[in-house]
């Protein structure tokens, strides 16, 4: 007997085709279980508080190897957002003018002058409704708040969700689509890549970040081969290095000089299947795989956010959020 299948339509690319007995299976994982489940027993919390300097708190987030910081309000008693990554990059490229003229705006900034806005969600909530509001907000980290005190508890990413699921989602029956490949599900960009290449000058890199709202960039050579992923985290190593006033140098050059962690290139095929790509990038701790030919000619990007919109927000009708 051939099994029913529901045809569900994922973006502007091919339906998305997943058999019903299977569809719901971590869409209901998800809602059964709460955020509270995914924090860890310990993990590194650092607040910033919004009159402390701009530059000052990027320095701190690379000194501790984090992405992101909450911050805290004295005056209100109250946590009132995050400074991310992305806030470096908007500052660097809109106040840079040359290696000869100084970023006033980062050096004299505080944090309160800048960002004081975020989403959040509490602890009961599922795992679900943290997972929507990623997506939804197109933001990569969600301050878990306790409702009752006020504090910053732990702060959920698409890549502590995805690891909860892979480690405890082995309790539930394995969806048979797991096994379906990666171009036939087609999860993912395949259009219109953003890359950037190597002869480009950081500053180009930087207003693909602002402009394209992505996270990486594989870096090309002239025939479209990755040679290299730069990736926003990247970008905050140029406060450490001191080197953000000469964003005129060459990305061949940016890449060279990366000192510290550096994520790397983590490719995958499209005849893979999608169980092997889940394995692949919660492996590596890698947040995107670079969908390459046998060429290593860029083909399409698979992230996490396009893994858990396909496995639980569109077998429950919440589509297109990506888009």
């Amino acid at each position: 007997i051939e099994p029913l299948t529901d045809l569900i339509h994922f973006g502007a690319g091919s339906p998305l085709i997943l058999y019903m007995a299977d569809a719901t299976v971590y869409m209901n994982f998800m809602k059964s279980h709460r955020c509270y489940d995914a924090i860890p027993t310990s993990c590194k919390l650092v607040i910033f508080d919004t009159t402390l300097q701009v530059k000052k708190a990027f320095f701190a987030l690379v000194a501790n190897g984090l992405r992101a910081a909450p911050l805290w309000d004295s005056k209100l008693q109250r946590f009132v957002g995050m400074l991310t990554i992305t806030d470096f990059i908007n500052i660097l490229h809109c106040y840079y003018k040359s290696p000869m003229v100084q970023m006033y705006e980062l050096e004299s900034h505080k944090i309160e002058t800048w960002r004081v806005h975020s989403s959040v969600i509490s602890p009961p909530s599922s795992l679900f409704d943290a997972i929507y509001s990623l997506l939804r907000y197109k933001i990569h980290r969600l301050p878990v708040i306790d409702p009752e005190s006020g504090n910053v508890l732990h702060i959920l990413t698409h890549k502590r969700i995805l690891k909860f699921l892979h480690i405890f989602g082995k309790k539930v029956p394995k969806p048979a689509f797991l096994q379906k490949q990666i171009q036939e599900l087609r999860i993912g960009t395949f259009r219109n890549i953003a890359t950037v290449q190597q002869t480009a000058s950081l500053y180009d890199a930087l207003s693909i970040f602002v402009e394209r709202r992505v996270s990486a960039l594989p870096v090309v050579d002239e025939q479209g081969k990755v040679v290299a992923l730069y990736s926003r985290f990247d970008v905050i190593n140029l406060a450490a290095q001191k080197t953000y006033n000469n964003l005129d140098m060459s990305m061949q050059e940016a890449v060279r000089r990366r000192t510290c962690y550096v994520e790397g290139v983590i490719k995958c095929y499209s005849d893979e299947t999608l169980e092997t790509i889940i394995c692949r990038i919660v492996t590596a701790e890698v947040h995107r795989l670079v969908l390459v030919d046998r060429s290593d000619v860029v083909k399409g990007i698979i992230s996490l956010s396009d893994l858990l919109q396909a496995m639980v927000l569109t077998p429950a009708g919440i589509d297109a959020l990506l888009s």
